[in-house]
């Protein structure tokens, strides 16, 4: 792919950045409310000192402060084996290191946005303060954002840090070398590194060792980074006690790279193992492993008139595999392999053992099932056997889904308390009123469900603004164990072609294969909750939704490199980035008999201001009356206009697709020199 061709980022003016971080802040005099963080006013040891003994760090500010969860955000780099000790009270924040200062190492504690005055909550982002045990003080740095892959939700909390080596087993075993911590808005700036080539990564270090484990969340930037600085001239704006305000040019230090992207993903990786197994009903056996299986295991009974035979032949049960995968229930079909109370069990799996390695385990399991039986149950029973009337069939339940209106692009759908053998078009009437009277209507073939054999669709071709019956004839339909349904009759209307609108994406700016072919884009339509709703395969450069009801949609689309429908997650064996991801700035108002057309540069808009405000869940966190304008100000949209408007948080952005190249096409832009065990 040529990345000259995709957007370079909007680059906020470096001197917005120096001046966040480095100005002095002037506090208003007078004046309804304080929107002032504190500012640093000393510390011992101060900032940049060198050939330092002492592990406690005491930091003094101009006000009253407070900590937000300290043992989380404040991290002290290098990685510190026993968490520090730290405490607040008045104005003061002390940190006492517990592990042993080692020597000529540059320290840094870094506070992210921990650190608020004890007031009005303002935050005071970005604070930290280094010292050296040597002589010298390394004071290079690197910034930048994390994103999680899937949904480009900021990072919040993660632990960003660098190698500047990396094997086969540094990223499993070695803690990071240098370390910080994201901010509420995803961002993070490592400190005091050396000057040098580094691996950055970022993890969620659940488990608190610095380093990462299969199971935890991980991003890995494509190539390595040389850390540089350069000075550079800032403005400053100084606000006299009057109100007037002064522009003042001073000179400032630049550290780049400062606009490093990195989007996390999990590998799914979870080791494989029996987690479960039990008999809920007698009809059924039920198995729950670790996690999907590469080989399917072996169930084979082991007592009983069926001992040698397997669960999995289609003589002894039904098989209902979950979606995930990693649990299947087994619906025993001879009625005396159902009436065993006790079953035996010879099961056959694979287990993941301490190194990691699949291997074959063997266990016999023991299934039981007794129902109790209340005094009263048990007369009723022995009455009943002593009774002449037949007993009343037992029926089982055939529900329709359609409940009152029908959508005209959606076939009937049933679902059943238990398996059926089939489900024959010719046990269900389907009417049609036309005037006064009822018209039969054909069905389709039904159709089983590929993984749940309890559910069932029966394709029609629906005439809109009509209503129609269903009837199901009592006995007409049975589950495999020979129990009829009871006889229903359900009414419905189909919607009208009116009540529907449309939205057609039309996509530009795709990345292209090696052979100059443009990628796979799948577009999912969400809605507020940032799910999706519906998905489509964009076909000749265009994602087409109909059938649309009223509301208000969101649209994210990935890059399908190897076309298999569904968005794949990174490798870190592999060096595989998770296939990226893009979210439609702006939301999609839909309205009845209303078609909507819009086209998507995918890589027009920088990444941190995708992904519209109203659904982003890691939003910042502001003070109450900041939080009701943001509320406000995003009810006052134009139901007239089909776009709504694309607000989002942050001043701009410096965040670009760059380094978004998706390895697993060309290969290039891949960390090539990340290698790691399955």
């Amino acid at each position: 792919m040529k990345t000259e061709k995709w957007l370079r980022l909007s680059l906020v003016p470096l001197v917005a950045a120096l001046v966040a971080a480095c100005a002095s802040i002037g506090r208003p005099e007078g004046g309804p409310r304080d929107e002032t963080a504190p500012v640093f006013v000393r510390s011992n040891p101060a900032p940049g000192a060198v050939k330092v003994t002492n592990s406690r760090i005491d930091i003094i500010f101009d006000e009253n402060i407070k900590l937000d969860d300290p043992s989380n955000k404040i991290v002290v780099s290098p990685a510190q084996k026993k968490a520090p000790a730290i405490s607040s009270g008045g104005k003061r924040v002390s940190v006492e290191l517990r592990d042993t200062l080692l020597p000529e190492t540059t320290y840094t504690i870094d506070f992210s946005d921990a650190i608020r005055d004890l007031n009005e909550g303002n935050i005071l982002d970005g604070f930290a303060t280094d010292f050296a045990t040597g002589a010298d003080i390394d004071t290079l740095r690197i910034s930048g954002m994390v994103f999680e892959a899937r949904t480009l939700e900021p990072a919040q909390g993660m632990v960003v840090g660098v190698y500047s080596h990396l094997d086969d087993t540094t990223l499993t075993s070695m803690p990071l070398e240098r370390v910080a911590k994201t901010n509420q808005l995803g961002q993070f700036t490592i400190r005091g590194l050396k000057p040098g080539d580094y691996h950055v990564f970022a993890i969620d270090d659940r488990n608190h060792d610095w380093h990462w484990d299969r199971s935890e969340n991980i991003a890995f930037y494509p190539v390595t980074v040389s850390p540089s600085s350069k000075a550079v001239e800032v403005t400053d704006t100084l606000t006299d006690s009057t109100g007037a305000d002064s522009i003042v040019a001073r000179a400032a230090t630049a550290f780049l790279p400062d606009d490093i992207l990195l989007t996390w993903f999990n590998e799914n990786y979870r080791a494989q193992y029996l987690k479960k197994y039990e008999r809920p009903v007698r009809r059924a056996l039920t198995f729950v492993l670790g996690a999907r299986p590469d080989t399917l295991p072996v169930w084979t009974i082991a007592n009983g008139p069926y001992a040698g035979r397997t669960l999995d032949d289609p003589g002894i049960a039904t098989t209902e595999r979950r979606a995930e995968g990693d649990s299947t229930v087994y619906w025993l079909r001879p009625a005396e392999l159902v009436a065993q109370d006790s079953l035996l069990i010879a099961a056959r799996y694979q287990k993941t053992d301490s190194a990691d390695r699949l291997v074959w385990q063997s266990d016999t399991l023991k299934l039981f099932f007794k129902e109790y039986k209340s005094k009263k149950q048990k007369k009723a029973e022995e009455e009943a056997a002593n009774d002449t009337v037949p007993p009343e069939p037992v029926f089982m339940n055939l529900t329709c889904e359609t409940k009152g209106t029908q959508d005209l692009n959606l076939p009937l759908k049933f679902s059943s308390t238990e398996p059926l053998d089939t489900l024959m078009a010719s046990a269900l009437r389907l009417e049609m009123q036309v005037d006064t009277l009822w018209q039969p209507v054909p069905l389709g073939a039904a159709q089983r469900d590929t993984l749940t054999p309890r559910v069932w669709t029966v394709p029609v071709k629906w005439e809109e603004d009509t209503r129609y019956r269903l009837i199901a004839d009592s006995l007409a339909v049975s589950n495999i164990y020979g129990e009829p349904i009871r006889g229903f009759k359900q009414d419905f209307t189909t919607k009208k072609m009116s009540d529907y609108g449309s939205v057609a994406l039309t996509l530009s700016d795709v990345p292209r294969d090696t052979a100059g072919t443009p990628l796979p884009v799948v577009v999912e339509l969400l809605d507020n909750r940032d799910t999706p709703v519906k998905t489509v395969a964009a076909k000749g450069g265009t994602a087409m939704f109909d059938y649309l009801a009223p509301g208000k949609y969101y649209a994210r689309a990935f890059l399908d490199v190897n076309g298999n429908g569904v968005w794949d997650t990174g490798n870190m064996a592999d060096s595989l980035q998770a296939e990226d991801v893009f979210y439609y700035p702006k939301r999609l108002n839909v309205r009845a008999n209303w078609d909507v057309n819009q086209s998507w540069a995918l890589f027009e808009t920088p990444v941190d201001l995708q992904k519209p405000l109203e659904i982003k869940k890691n939003k910042p966190k502001t003070k109450e009356p900041q939080q009701r304008q943001t509320d406000e100000d995003d009810e006052e949209y134009d139901e007239n206009d089909p776009f709504g408007n694309g607000n989002s948080w942050g001043n701009g952005s410096q965040y670009n697709n760059a380094h978004r190249g998706n390895n697993r096409v060309t290969g290039t832009g891949g960390m090539q020199t990340v290698k790691t065990r399955r």
